[in-house]
């Protein structure tokens, strides 16, 4: 078990998200997915190469993440492109912060079909407070649609920009900016641009906007209690592509007619390839691994997704208890885990070992210890080697239980962990123990920084069948352990009616970032940091019931609200039932007395 330190409280607001379900607290949940077959991506962790640069001042920078930058305020147009001259059908989304403006004319943008330098479609953050859908021809820029918005420079916004043959189409965090015909500009390549502005980008996705005809009728999915990821109607392209099934044979060719195992599927896939798995149970009573050394790369992940419309569920439950017996174990780099449901594993519903991997809109539950885990390999897998740069994304992780009810968590990046690593848009409910915990030990010294952000934990140490077991720690939020300084982050992230603390520092003594966080009603304090030199900005903490005064020891500001016996002003959207969703987009939506919980 990984002790947990004992209280003292603090408060604070949170989150915004992703995907379609919604659910209240305590209730289950459906997730619905979106699949598309993925074409580029850039995280711009190992840098910016694939991009070609035009005007300004580029750099890679950390922003949470590492980023992409352009600094350059008076540059009148800088740009860098990616991909490929000839796409014409796509979808390419990304995260965008306008870091500052030159003057109220400037834009931070998205851009789709560059033909050239100066002619594509663009989605642009504008200095005028407004996202506008624009084509660009030369210097003659029009306006297709827009929508006001308030631009922050502190924040990224989700942009995504649609060209499907003559309609272009935009929305920002998942709200639609418009959509307009236009046949001026039939293919070209993505773009970061910039006029009169600085800007950063992150996570640059682009996807073929599931444009391919099904050439077989889906099956039908299994109905479950608890969330579920479904996804659209289109069917992946066959090319790249291996086929499983839940009666698929190992010696199979892996097409859609003569689907093979995913052991063997997993054994055959290239780098750039995807394995689609069709909906239904797959039985197993050992654990699916992805080998060391089965990589894909920065330009071609490896790709293991539910195929489009139906729901694969990994069970496990043939396996006992024990620490050996996790269910999927992810030890190879550069690979993507879409749309799959993973329960009842003996210990790790999944186990990611290896790097730069993206595991999205999974859900574990019902695991025998912490339904999602990074950490190293194996015991003598040296520190240069643990697991770093993974993004789990638009993810859910719920009633994980071990038997002593002590160290099943919802997400767990703790003990033996590398550097970068990011929770985005993750739920984390009715665990026995946290939801998150970020544990260090002595005898493995400091882990990597962790970012946490635009997440949400809620009722944790409790299942959702209302039963409690052993003695979990029950926080939200288990940041540290055992005295050893790591500076993590988390932002824009909510605590509700978890069993212990919201935000807990739990011995961690080092300087973390802890900034626009929602915590309210925890069963002790909202938020409890008893040492170290943090930072706290923009929280806050409401109590509708009893509990202990918030305890903070750091740089806290006027811009936090903690609680010491009364609730301020800001607490009165903040009481309620809480519900949560995913939109289309992978943006975790949440409600709180069916109001919407904004930053």
């Amino acid at each position: 078990m990984a002790p947990s330190v004992r209280p003292r409280r603090l408060r604070r607001l949170a989150g915004a998200g992703a995907l379609a379900a919604l659910v209240t607290a305590g209730l289950a949940v459906t997730v619905a997915t979106a699949e598309a077959a993925t074409l580029f991506s850039a995280d711009f962790e190992s840098g910016s190469s694939g991009w070609s640069k035009s005007g300004g001042t580029w750099s890679v920078v950390t922003d949470g993440t590492q980023v992409f930058q352009q600094s350059d305020t008076s540059s009148e147009r800088a740009r860098e492109f990616g991909g490929t001259s000839t796409w014409t059908n796509y979808a390419v989304q990304a995260r965008v912060k306008a870091t500052a403006f030159g003057s109220t004319s400037g834009v931070v943008a998205l851009t789709a079909r560059a033909s050239s330098a100066t002619k594509m479609y663009r989605l642009s953050l504008t200095g005028a407070n407004k996202v506008q859908l624009e084509a660009m021809n030369g210097s003659a820029v029009t306006v297709l649609a827009s929508l006001s918005q308030t631009i922050s420079t502190s924040t990224f916004y989700t942009l995504k920009l649609t060209v499907s043959g003559t309609t272009i189409s935009g929305s920002v965090n998942g709200t639609s900016v418009g959509s307009a015909t236009d046949p001026s500009i039939s293919s070209g390549r993505i773009g970061l641009l910039t006029e009169y502005a600085a800007g950063r980008f992150d996570d640059v996705v682009v996807d073929d906007g599931g444009t391919t005809t099904p050439t077989s009728s889906p099956t039908s999915s299994p109905s479950s209690a608890s969330p579920s990821p479904s996804a659209s109607t289109s069917t992946p392209p066959t090319t790249g592509a291996v086929y499983v099934a839940p009666g698929g044979t190992d010696s199979a060719a892996g097409t859609q007619s003569a689907p093979t195992t995913l052991t063997s599927a997993i054994t055959r896939i290239a780098a750039g390839g995807t394995i689609y798995m069709r909906g239904g149970t797959y039985s197993y009573s050992s654990t699916v691994t992805i080998a060391a050394g089965n990589n894909g790369s920065s330009g071609a992940l490896k790709t293991l997704s539910a195929y489009p419309g139906e729901v694969p569920v990994l069970n496990f439950s043939a396996q006992s208890e024990d620490s050996a017996n996790r269910g999927l174990a992810l030890n190879g780099n550069y690979w993507r885990l879409y749309g799959l449901v993973v329960e009842r594993a003996g210990d790790n519903g999944i186990f990611v070992g290896g790097s730069n991997n993206t595991i999205e809109r999974t859900v574990t539950r019902f695991n025998r210890d912490s339904g999602l885990q990074i950490s190293r390999i194996a015991s003598d897998t040296p520190s240069s080697q643990w697991p770093a740069n993974n993004l789990v994304l638009s993810s859910e992780s719920h009633d994980n239980a071990d038997s002593d009810g002590e160290d099943a968590d919802g997400f767990a990046a703790k003990l033996t962990v590398g550097t970068g690593n990011v929770f985005r848009y993750t739920v984390s409910h009715n665990n026995i123990d946290d939801g998150w915990d970020l544990y260090t030990k002595t005898d493995t010294g400091a882990i990597g920084p962790v970012t946490i952000e635009d997440s949400l934990s809620y009722n944790n140490g409790t299942l959702t069948d209302g039963s409690q077991a052993g003695a979990g720690d029950r926080n939200g939020y288990k940041l540290g352990g055992e005295d050893i300084a790591v500076n993590h982050v988390v932002r824009r992230s909510i605590a509700y009616k978890n069993g212990k603390h919201g935000f807990t520092y739990n011995s961690n003594p080092g300087s973390l970032s802890i900034s626009n966080n929602l915590s309210v009603d925890n069963g002790e304090r909202n938020f409890n940091f008893d040492a170290g030199t943090s930072v706290f900005r923009n929280n806050t903490s409401c109590r509708f019931s009893s509990g202990t005064n918030d305890r903070i020891i750091g740089d806290s500001d006027s811009s936090n609200q903690f609680w010491s016996g009364t609730n301020g002003s800001r607490c009165a959207n903040y009481s309620g039932a809480l519900a949560w969703s995913f939109s289309s987009s992978g943006v975790l939506v949440v409600t709180i007395g069916g109001k919407t919980v904004s930053l």
